[in-house]
């Protein structure tokens, strides 16, 4: 009556911080370059973003999520993040966008979502590293 099927859905991305702060801001920053070429946007205005989490994981997810609102929600493209404070499983920053504008900005790839699939943030001795899977 049907066969299951598994399509290609989901891209990953390995990212890596000399610490948490560093980790966050990179981990933004690559979510962007995926959905659009980063070095086309101009830095405009500046907006507070918080996330909170049960762990760094799921911090992790839920400031990637924070993040991609700006891109599906409001069609703007981040260009710039600064982790202002970042403790146990919270953290404070601040973005500078630019709205999309389809005559200067290529797009790459549309992300759907972040996901808890495959989720890792791990304290190495050289950093910190992270492994998070969207939905594409």
């Amino acid at each position: 009556m049907y066969r299951r099927i598994d399509p290609t859905a989901d891209c990953g991305i390995q990212v890596f911080g000399k610490d948490l702060k560093a980790l966050f801001e990179n981990a933004g920053l690559a979510l962007f370059d995926l959905v659009a070429d980063i070095r086309l946007v101009k830095p405009g205005p500046e907006y507070p973003v918080q996330a909170s989490g049960s762990d760094w994981p799921d911090l992790m997810v839920n400031w990637l999520r924070e993040l991609l609102y700006f891109w599906s929600g409001k069609e703007l493209l981040v260009k710039e993040i600064e982790v202002l404070e970042i403790f146990e499983y919270q953290l404070s920053a601040r973005i500078r966008v630019e709205p999309f504008d389809a005559t200067r900005h290529r797009l790459n790839q549309e992300i759907k979502a972040v996901t808890y699939h495959r989720i890792q943030v791990t304290h190495l001795p050289t950093g910190w590293e992270a492994i998070v899977v969207f939905d594409v």
